[in-house]
């Protein structure tokens, strides 16, 4: 796929939750592109709706959601896909960075398995291959002696190597959008700085296509390439980070 190709295209998306006899309207009418080969930062405060909008794509969302619009892959649109058809893509078409890799790491299981599980489920490989790409995707993320630690469970690792772990899962089957919801919110200033140059250097040298979700201006102007300022559910400047950080057009924005 070619840098610059759209990979995503999101077409006046509205998503509603039914809460205890009430309608909250989370996003609101957005539209939206993502392109092969760059960084998109998503920025707003809490609440406005960042996470709602990756998760929605994905089709992560609680029961109670209600989606609208459209969602077009290759001119498809997912929108309507059932569960089953969603497994298909998720981790090979995209996958997700959560903010917390305890809540996807399984804490029992060795970190090669749960590398190598994920793989199974979408392919057909030998054990001998898929222990191979365990390794392989453990060097990527920059894990050291991955050959032995793919054998430990998350809780031999520190906070920003359990991230890597969750990056390596992530990156197993080559996705073509990796969603990053607060990759580096959990950890300190040194390692957050380490997982976001990682994160370029892997979109750099594989293409992918980054959605990065965050409310750190600072963290956005290291890597993005286009930023998506989001407020009360809808998206309400976008442009290069150049132009969101040194001509803002947008009161919020300001």
């Amino acid at each position: 796929m070619e840098k610059n190709q759209l990979i995503l295209s999101v077409k006046d998306l509205n998503i509603k939750f039914n809460l205890r006899g009430k309608v909250l309207h989370a996003i609101r009418g957005i539209d939206l592109d993502i392109y092969h080969g760059e960084v998109l930062a998503i920025v707003g405060e809490s609440g406005c709706g960042k996470s709602v909008l990756c998760k929605s794509v994905m089709k992560l969302l609680p029961g109670n959601a209600r989606i609208s619009g459209k969602m077009l892959i290759d001119g498809k649109d997912i929108a309507p896909y059932t569960e089953k058809q969603m497994r298909k893509l998720r981790g090979s078409l995209f996958s997700m960075l959560f903010q917390d890799p305890m809540t996807t790491l399984n804490p029992t299981i060795p970190i090669g398995k749960q590398i190598t599980e994920a793989v199974l489920k979408h392919r057909k490989m030998s054990r001998e291959d898929t222990q191979k790409l365990a390794v392989e995707m453990l060097h990527r993320v920059g894990i050291d002696d991955p050959a032995q630690r793919m054998l430990l469970q998350p809780h031999y690792f520190s906070g920003g190597m359990r991230q890597r772990c969750v990056l390596a899962i992530a990156l197993a089957l080559n996705p073509h959008i990796l969603f990053a919801d607060e990759p580096t919110t959990a950890l300190d200033v040194t390692v957050q700085a380490q997982m976001l140059d990682l994160l370029r250097d892997i979109q750099r040298k594989t293409g992918i296509g980054i959605v990065l979700v965050s409310h750190d201006l600072g963290v956005v102007a290291r890597i993005a390439d286009r930023v998506a300022v989001m407020y009360a559910g809808k998206i309400v400047e976008i442009g290069t980070a150049e132009e969101i950080f040194y001509d803002p057009r947008h009161p919020y924005t300001w």
